[in-house]
């Protein structure tokens, strides 16, 4: 780590090389208390603290939901009318967590748009030591499958299709649920038959 060797899974490859029996998840612990300490030491402390106080909306006043807020936190400032701009400056003025996550998501939207995966490692470690429970959970997830989260970012191919399919019979299945008979379901799933 200190020759500048950052990422979470290079260092887990190079210590089980040498010898480390231990899991992904206890040397992940022990790098994100390592990186705090870091940042503390140079003064840059971004842990996020937890505000527990609500934000308001700077046009109407009440407090913004948690619901409005996890919509704004992905919405890019692009597509954003000027009263959600207005929403997403107070959240990130009055919540360090907010802004550190919209932060995480407009970078990880990035990495998606720009089709690129080689800095996916470098938002992974990112996310997990931003101590944000859903943001980590989510990285951690993606870590597991790294090929495939790869690959569904650079190749162009997607299985989209086939699970709207999928998803169109399952739909039509439970609501044919104990109606009629196969008959009526296979009329329903399968296309028309022209007779001539």
């Amino acid at each position: 780590m200190q020759d500048g060797n950052r990422c979470g899974r290079h260092l887990f490859h190079d210590v089980k090389q040498r010898g480390y029996t231990g899991s992904f998840a206890n040397l992940e612990r022990l790098l994100g208390a390592w990186r705090r300490a870091e940042r503390e030491q140079a003064g840059d402390i971004q842990s996020p603290a937890l505000n527990l106080e609500p934000v308001r909306d700077p046009d109407t006043g009440p407090a913004i939901s948690p619901v409005v807020a996890a919509a704004l936190c992905i919405k890019p400032r692009g597509l954003l009318t000027d009263r959600q701009v207005r929403k997403v400056d107070a959240l990130k003025q009055g919540s360090d967590a907010f802004a550190e996550m919209r932060r995480l998501a407009m970078r990880f939207n990035g990495i998606l748009r720009g089709k690129r995966s080689a800095p996916l490692d470098a938002w992974i470690d990112d996310a997990i030591d931003s101590e944000l429970i859903p943001i980590m959970r989510f990285a951690r997830v993606l870590r597991r499958d790294i090929d495939a989260v790869n690959n569904a970012i650079e190749l162009p191919w997607s299985n989209g299709q086939a699970e709207g399919q999928i998803n169109r019979l399952k739909t039509l299945k439970r609501a044919m649920y104990g109606r009629a008979g196969p008959e009526l379901l296979r009329a329903r799933m399968l296309p028309p038959r022209h007779t001539k």
